[in-house]
């Protein structure tokens, strides 16, 4: 687990260039180190956990496929994220009436993939709770930037490239959404707004 954690940008393409030639362990490797973050892009979009997993395996067999287009001077992260995003936003026109349905019916707390089922109660903290359903009242696109800055751990410049919109636009979206995750917290925290 810490081999992951400590992948440079040279072991990352050593593992690409691997994979590309068709070892199934640098594959792995490659899926393990993103899988959390393309889950979180794609989850940000649907806001249901089963077609964000969905987008997760479309997304790296669509890696799997391209491996020959992959930039070696790029970003791979970025690309990788466009890659989700565009699978994400498709999905969503294709199935826009179910998921209207479905909106809302899930929170933030099923932001990791790795558990088969939803957090259970027992494990979060009333601030874990008040914070995802404040994070679930934001706007599209304010959630989108929210949760790929703080979750994800993105720069502006990345989310702006990945969105295709301006580093301006990201960092007044990223505003607003720190303005409005104030707003609706303060009275469950007790403050004042």
């Amino acid at each position: 687990m810490d081999r992951i954690k400590e992948t440079t940008h040279d072991d990352l393409w050593i593992l690409l260039e691997k994979a590309k030639d068709g070892d199934r362990d640098a594959f792995k490797t490659v899926v393990r180190l993103y899988q959390q973050k393309v889950f979180q892009m794609a989850y940000s979009f649907l806001r249901n956990r089963e077609d964000a997993l969905d987008i997760v395996q479309e997304t790296f067999m669509r890696l799997y496929q391209k491996f020959d287009t992959v930039d070696t001077e790029g970003n791979f992260q970025v690309w990788l994220l466009q890659i989700a995003k565009n699978l994400s936003i498709d999905y969503y026109r294709k199935h826009y009436s179910r998921r209207r349905e479905m909106e809302v019916e899930k929170s933030v707390d099923e932001l990791d993939p790795a558990s088969g089922a939803a957090a259970s109660p027992g494990l979060n903290s009333d601030l874990r709770q008040a914070f995802s359903r404040c994070l679930d009242k934001l706007g599209e696109r304010q959630r989108l930037v929210f949760v790929m800055k703080h979750y994800n751990g993105l720069h502006y410049k990345e989310i702006a490239e990945i969105l295709d919109i301006s580093i301006g636009t990201v960092k007044s979206l990223h505003f607003k959404a720190v303005q409005n995750m104030k707003k609706l917290l303060s009275p469950q925290l007790g403050m004042q707004p």
